[in-house]
């Protein structure tokens, strides 16, 4: 069941208080929102201060990411690495590459670096970088991987025909312009070098009817659609088609496209994604505050006590038994034509 089928309005963020569920919420928020971030003075690291948690500034560059970057979101980023480590196999890639012809490898909008810094130990002769627009990764990494800040959403830096293979995940909410981020991407691709995305859809769905309205998982993906189309950065990268379309008009072939479903607790019997869904249950409650707080306070006008009663809600609703959540995700690969120079 998805918000858009549903058809109906986005619940008011007095509902979730009305429903009284604050008790029922760890601390954990409340103890950010009554905490400051350690003083940051060096203008690289002037990351905004919203509500006890950091995020990237936009006084360092135009791009936005939505997200919090402090300690625990990048915790938060590293468990998500691993429950797509899961999701795949231990793959750090779909892509059909030939290891001995890998020369150089770009990581667009990076996080940690976890998946950059592990590709770069997998392939020690290939020079790896990474890029985001916050320099939250660590500083002992190997020899052939390295980061930049970079903004994604601007010109990018690298020259024509730079890279074998280019990688992309879970990037939703960062790009006014995924045509453009395609375009880009293209461009610093060689001839023959491969690109590959990896998108989840934000809405939450269920077949038992456990994710229904009212509920706060649920409306997680409406808060999120209504927050990027205010924003102007569509969390619809899955369900408008963006991946395949971005992809086709730059110029890649060879499209390969993957769909998946991946459960967010420990409902399914098969080990494999039972082991998934625990894991994507663990990052949603370890942190859902870092996934929440901007859109649901600087964007949607929620107070901060607000967006703790739903996030106890969603929490609330996520650890029950009798909840078999789930949301859709896709993989697109594609290929630079050899004869493009």
């Amino acid at each position: 069941m998805s918000a858009d089928a549903a058809g109906d309005s986005i619940l008011p963020a007095t509902y979730w208080e009305e429903r009284h569920v604050a008790d029922e919420a760890d601390s954990s928020l409340g103890e950010d929102l009554k905490s400051s971030t350690a003083s940051i003075t060096s203008s690289v690291l002037a990351y905004r201060t919203l509500h006890g948690r950091t995020f990237h500034s936009d006084r360092v560059s135009d791009g936005e990411y939505w997200g919090a970057n402090d300690e625990r979101a990048k915790e938060n980023l590293d468990l998500v690495h691993h429950c797509l480590g899961l999701i795949f196999d231990g793959r750090l890639t779909t892509a059909p590459l030939e290891k001995d012809k890998l020369k150089n490898v770009l990581d667009v909008g990076c996080g940690t670096g976890i998946w950059a810094i592990d590709f770069a130990d997998e392939h020690p002769d290939a020079q790896v970088v990474g890029t985001d627009l916050s320099p939250i990764q660590p500083t002992w990494v190997p020899p052939n991987c390295r980061f930049e800040m970079e903004d994604a959403t601007r010109p990018w830096t690298f020259a024509p025909d730079t890279f074998d293979f280019i990688h992309m995940r879970y990037l939703y909410g960062s790009f006014p312009d995924w045509d453009f981020i395609f375009k880009e991407a293209y461009r610093v691709t060689k001839p023959g070098g491969w690109i590959e995305t990896i998108e989840p859809s934000c809405q939450i769905q269920s077949d038992n009817g456990s994710v229904a309205p009212g509920t706060a998982m649920y409306e997680w993906g409406k808060v999120l659609i209504e927050g990027g189309e205010k924003s102007g950065r569509t969390f619809r990268v899955v369900e408008d088609g963006l991946q395949q379309k971005g992809i086709k008009a730059a110029g890649f072939v060879d499209l390969k496209v993957t769909e998946g479903q991946s459960p967010l607790n420990g409902y399914m019997k098969d080990k494999k994604w039972n082991d998934v869904g625990l894991a994507s249950q663990l990052t949603f409650e370890q942190d859902i505050e870092g996934y929440a707080l901007f859109i649901c306070t600087a964007v949607m006008g929620w107070s901060p006590e607000q967006t703790r009663v739903y996030a106890a809600a969603f929490r609330k609703q996520i650890r029950d038994p009798n909840c078999h959540p789930y949301f859709n995700y896709r993989v697109v690969v594609a290929r630079k034509p050899e004869n493009e120079t």
